[in-house]
């Protein structure tokens, strides 16, 4: 047996979900589409471009309303949920698995007509491992865009669940065909970031289409002489294969707080904690240190610039670090051409350095370390081994309220409300 067939043979097996997985799949699904359905706001321009794919209704947009074929639909929800940095992430795999898959089961459980509550769960944990796994099986730098590569073959997979086709290997090999997405999107800070993760969310519904007309792909995408982990990434599938079944991964993902790249969370969650706990004010603050892993200051350290695309400031820790000061909150509502030319947010981006520390993981998001020196002499330290919303670190109620009742205002008129008040039954009933 392959590392590749003992994936298979877990994708396509039948699976009960314990209490604990079964938990963290309803949460994070509910996280999931509600930024989604706040992401609805930043999409219009690619909802524009979809509808001229095709004039099927099979499958939901996210927030607004409207339908397009499931393919096109998939990949609107897919930008809608990245588009606002705000989507749950596996920090060991270094993937956005829920968006992904979310994305792409939605939109094969609607054209199907619908499915039972335990079956979605199921295929929703079930890609979110397969992705997640693929993160974790690679051991060198990230050079594409790794949430939206092994994202799209997790998705796949999951899909091929929903639509209950044989031939996994098949579908396997056509998502890895279509698998696409660098780190350069990253680096420059565009929006073809989200349209990457949405590129991968059709390419998951295709796959599978393809494969029940009749096509079929390479068996050995994973592990041959040009898969994944010879042209894509640098690592043995069998890292996670070999443990397949003593861990649902979906439990290791974590929540966002802050609408911005997960690198930037534990310098941001350190300054909301010290502001609410009156410990300094903006004011106080004449610098501060972020001492960090090689990969967060690859993700995060670059230049506030007066002109710069909200895609870019997203991943900007400077320009976050002085929004957090001034606003003691991210909104992505401030996002605007005003305040990135605000001077005293300038200012404020000015104080922060970020140094490198000796993690010599290509791939590690923490620990952390922050130092804030204060005006008069003193300073203050901390140390994150886990930033909030990691599975040993949680959001609390009512931070977790807080995030839901900003995704409502932002996602403004929802026709169909269960997208906040009965996630779950949303996403299996396209009533």
């Amino acid at each position: 047996m392959s590392a590749t067939s003992d994936l298979l043979d877990f994708a396509r097996a039948e699976h009960r979900l314990g209490g604990s997985t079964k938990a963290a799949a309803s949460r994070l699904l509910a996280d999931t589409l509600a930024v989604g359905a706040a992401g609805a706001s930043a999409s219009a321009p690619v909802e524009a471009a979809a509808a001229t794919w095709g004039t099927g209704k099979d499958a939901r947009l996210l927030g607004r309303g409207g339908r397009l074929p499931a393919p096109s639909a998939a990949f609107v929800n897919g930008f809608r949920i990245h588009c606002l940095e705000w989507d749950s992430v596996h920090a060991g795999a270094v993937v956005h698995a829920m968006s992904v898959v979310t994305a792409a089961i939605a939109a094969a459980i609607d054209r199907r007509g619908g499915c039972e509550p335990e079956e979605a769960l199921v295929a929703l944990a079930v890609g979110v491992d397969i992705a997640s796994g693929l993160g974790i099986a690679s051991t060198g730098a990230i050079r594409f865009f790794r949430p939206a590569t092994a994202g799209g073959i997790g998705a796949a997979l999951a899909v091929a669940r929903i639509d209950r086709i044989g031939r996994f290997e098949d579908v396997l090999g056509l998502a890895y065909s279509q698998a696409a997405g660098t780190m350069q999107a990253h680096v420059e800070g565009s929006v073809a970031l989200p349209l990457q993760i949405a590129n991968a969310a059709r390419a998951a519904i295709s796959a599978v289409d393809l494969v029940r007309a009749g096509l079929g792909g390479p068996h050995q995408a994973l592990e041959g002489p040009f898969g994944y982990f010879r042209l894509f990434e640098e690592g043995e599938l069998s890292a996670y294969t070999n443990h397949l079944g003593s861990a649902w991964l979906i439990e290791q993902v974590s929540t966002k707080p802050y609408p911005s790249g997960r690198a930037s969370h534990a310098l941001l969650g350190s300054i909301d904690d010290l502001l609410r706990a009156g410990e300094i004010s903006a004011d106080d603050v004449a610098f501060v240190e972020a001492h960090v892993p090689p990969l967060v200051r690859r993700l995060v350290d670059r230049p506030m610039l007066p002109e710069m695309s909200a895609s870019y400031a997203r991943l900007c820790l400077p320009w976050l670090t002085a929004l957090m000061l001034e606003d003691r909150c991210i909104d992505s509502r401030r996002f605007t051409k005003d305040a990135f030319a605000d001077p005293v947010l300038a200012e404020r981006a000015g104080t922060l350095t970020i140094l490198l520390d000796d993690n010599e993981d290509p791939n590690a998001l923490e620990p952390q370390r922050i130092v804030v020196r204060l005006r008069d002499g003193s300073s203050i330290e901390r140390r994150v081994a886990q930033m909030l919303g990691g599975p040993d670190a949680p959001m609390t109620h009512e931070q977790s309220r807080a995030k839901q009742d900003l995704a409502r205002e932002l996602a403004g008129e929802v026709p169909d409300q269960r997208v906040f008040d009965d996630p779950l039954g949303y996403f299996t009933d396209p009533r």
